[in-house]
């Protein structure tokens, strides 16, 4: 089984998360995701309440992937709240791009992200499987996986 992920993403981007969690039917391969949505419209503009649900989820992963669309960017409160406290607990963490790209796309990157040592990939069961198993965070950075990865798992887009 494949660590257990936390997924933070966009309102808008919420088809993409339900279509990674039929995955592990789907391709075959043993992914274990959650997210960290609220359940009451009336805590959410609680900054402290929403990082404290957070840590509560993405505390006992150790991964965390972020599901980068056209608006990510733009999204300054739960995303990038997400995003903070999975930095903090010193997380694996996954850009994963929406658009395809195999590596950073700053426009579309929330700045949270960005230069913390994140790894980016494209939307794909097969690539996100491969950096669940094989990156670590690093220090500082915008990483991507070299192209003999993609080959080697005969990745096309």
């Amino acid at each position: 089984m494949l660590p257990k992920t936390v997924v933070g993403f966009s309102a808008s981007d919420i088809e993409y998360y339900w279509r990674m969690l039929t995955w592990k039917g789907t391709e075959g391969i043993d992914f274990h995701f959650t997210d960290c949505r609220l359940d009451g419209e009336s805590l959410r503009e609680d900054e402290m309440f929403v990082k404290d649900r957070a840590r509560e989820r993405i505390g006992v992963t150790g991964k965390y992937a972020l599901l980068i669309g056209e608006d990510t960017h733009y999204r300054y409160k739960y995303v990038c709240w997400e995003a903070a406290v999975a930095i903090e607990l010193g997380c694996t963490i996954i850009g994963v791009n929406l658009d395809g790209a195999r590596q950073i796309v700053e426009s579309k990157c929330p700045a949270v992200l960005m230069n913390i040592g994140a790894i980016f990939v494209p939307f794909s069961p097969l690539i996100l499987a491969y950096a669940l198993v094989n990156y670590r965070r690093r220090e500082q950075g915008n990483w991507h996986l070299p192209e003999q990865i993609y080959r080697q798992l005969e990745f096309t887009i």
